[in-house]
Protein backbone atom coordinates (compact mmCIF):
# COMPACT_ATOMS: atom_id res chain seq x y z
CA UNK A 1 0.00 0.00 0.00
CA UNK A 2 1.51 3.21 -1.15
CA UNK A 3 1.74 6.03 1.59
CA UNK A 4 -0.30 8.89 2.94
CA UNK A 5 1.29 12.12 3.43
CA UNK A 6 -0.39 14.75 5.98
CA UNK A 7 0.84 18.60 4.97
CA UNK A 8 -0.41 20.55 8.03
CA UNK A 9 1.57 23.43 10.12
CA UNK A 10 -0.43 21.99 12.97
CA UNK A 11 1.37 19.35 15.07
CA UNK A 12 -1.70 18.58 16.66
CA UNK A 13 -3.41 17.64 13.51
CA UNK A 14 -1.20 16.02 12.57
CA UNK A 15 -0.41 13.57 15.70
CA UNK A 16 -4.51 13.08 15.52
CA UNK A 17 -4.74 12.33 11.54
CA UNK A 18 -1.82 9.98 12.40
CA UNK A 19 -2.59 7.98 15.07
CA UNK A 20 -5.99 6.87 13.21
CA UNK A 21 -4.87 6.65 10.19
CA UNK A 22 -2.04 4.02 11.53
CA UNK A 23 -4.64 2.48 13.60
CA UNK A 24 -6.49 1.87 10.13
CA UNK A 25 -3.39 0.46 8.58
CA UNK A 26 -2.27 3.05 6.73
CA UNK A 27 1.83 3.80 6.24
CA UNK A 28 2.10 7.94 6.58
CA UNK A 29 4.32 10.51 6.24
CA UNK A 30 4.63 14.24 7.40
CA UNK A 31 5.38 17.41 6.26
CA UNK A 32 4.80 20.48 8.44
CA UNK A 33 4.61 23.15 5.56
CA UNK A 34 3.84 22.91 2.12
CA UNK A 35 7.23 23.03 0.69
CA UNK A 36 8.56 20.87 3.00
CA UNK A 37 5.20 18.38 1.55
CA UNK A 38 6.65 19.24 -2.24
CA UNK A 39 10.06 17.76 -1.50
CA UNK A 40 8.71 14.60 0.43
CA UNK A 41 6.48 14.12 -2.90
CA UNK A 42 9.47 14.34 -5.05
CA UNK A 43 11.80 12.62 -3.24
CA UNK A 44 9.67 9.54 -2.09
CA UNK A 45 8.08 7.25 -5.18
CA UNK A 46 5.68 5.59 -2.86
CA UNK A 47 3.42 8.98 -1.31
CA UNK A 48 0.00 7.37 -3.35
CA UNK A 49 -2.10 10.24 -1.42
CA UNK A 50 -1.80 13.65 -0.39
CA UNK A 51 -4.04 15.36 2.65
CA UNK A 52 -3.24 18.82 2.22
CA UNK A 53 -4.19 21.37 4.65
CA UNK A 54 -5.65 24.29 2.82
CA UNK A 55 -4.85 27.03 5.66
CA UNK A 56 -0.82 27.71 5.95
CA UNK A 57 1.95 30.22 6.20
CA UNK A 58 4.29 30.56 3.54
CA UNK A 59 2.65 28.55 0.77
CA UNK A 60 -0.81 27.67 1.26
CA UNK A 61 -2.65 24.46 -0.07
CA UNK A 62 -4.30 26.31 -3.07
CA UNK A 63 -0.66 26.94 -4.00
CA UNK A 64 0.54 23.78 -3.52
CA UNK A 65 -1.92 21.94 -4.95
CA UNK A 66 -0.94 24.19 -8.24
CA UNK A 67 2.64 23.51 -7.78
CA UNK A 68 1.79 19.34 -7.22
CA UNK A 69 -0.70 19.98 -10.78
CA UNK A 70 2.04 21.75 -12.39
CA UNK A 71 5.03 19.18 -12.41
CA UNK A 72 4.10 15.94 -15.06
CA UNK A 73 5.19 13.81 -12.38
CA UNK A 74 2.89 14.19 -9.64
CA UNK A 75 -0.29 15.61 -12.03
CA UNK A 76 -2.50 12.45 -11.27
CA UNK A 77 -1.32 12.36 -7.38
CA UNK A 78 -4.56 12.49 -5.15
CA UNK A 79 -4.80 15.29 -3.26
CA UNK A 80 -7.62 15.80 -0.66
CA UNK A 81 -8.44 18.91 0.82
CA UNK A 82 -8.29 19.05 4.29
CA UNK A 83 -9.48 22.20 5.89
CA UNK A 84 -11.31 24.24 8.42
CA UNK A 85 -13.07 26.30 6.13
CA UNK A 86 -16.57 24.69 5.80
CA UNK A 87 -18.61 27.82 4.58
CA UNK A 88 -20.38 27.50 1.25
CA UNK A 89 -18.17 27.61 -1.68
CA UNK A 90 -15.34 26.42 -0.08
CA UNK A 91 -15.72 22.72 -1.38
CA UNK A 92 -16.05 24.35 -4.60
CA UNK A 93 -12.63 26.45 -4.60
CA UNK A 94 -10.83 23.83 -3.10
CA UNK A 95 -11.82 21.60 -5.98
CA UNK A 96 -11.33 23.88 -8.65
CA UNK A 97 -7.95 24.66 -7.06
CA UNK A 98 -7.25 20.95 -8.22
CA UNK A 99 -7.84 19.10 -5.08
CA UNK A 100 -9.62 15.49 -6.08
CA UNK A 101 -11.22 15.75 -3.10
CA UNK A 102 -12.48 18.00 0.39
CA UNK A 103 -13.32 16.84 3.92
CA UNK A 104 -13.51 19.34 6.50
CA UNK A 105 -12.52 19.89 9.87
CA UNK A 106 -12.99 18.73 12.81
CA UNK A 107 -12.71 14.97 10.44
CA UNK A 108 -15.19 12.95 9.82
CA UNK A 109 -13.11 9.49 10.11
CA UNK A 110 -15.56 7.30 8.62
CA UNK A 111 -15.52 10.00 5.62
CA UNK A 112 -11.85 9.88 5.39
CA UNK A 113 -11.07 5.92 4.84
CA UNK A 114 -13.65 6.02 2.36
CA UNK A 115 -12.26 8.56 -0.14
CA UNK A 116 -8.70 7.13 1.11
CA UNK A 117 -10.02 3.76 0.25
CA UNK A 118 -11.13 4.97 -3.25
CA UNK A 119 -8.07 6.61 -4.12
CA UNK A 120 -5.26 3.92 -2.74
CA UNK A 121 -7.73 1.55 -5.05
CA UNK A 122 -7.35 3.34 -7.65
CA UNK A 123 -3.77 3.89 -7.39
Amino acid sequence: MKKILIVDDDTRNIFALKAVLRSRGYECVVATSAQEGISLINSDGQIGVVLMDMMMPDMDGYEAIAAIRSNPATTKLPVIAVTAQAMQGDREKCLEAGADAYISKPIDVDLLVRILDKHTNEA
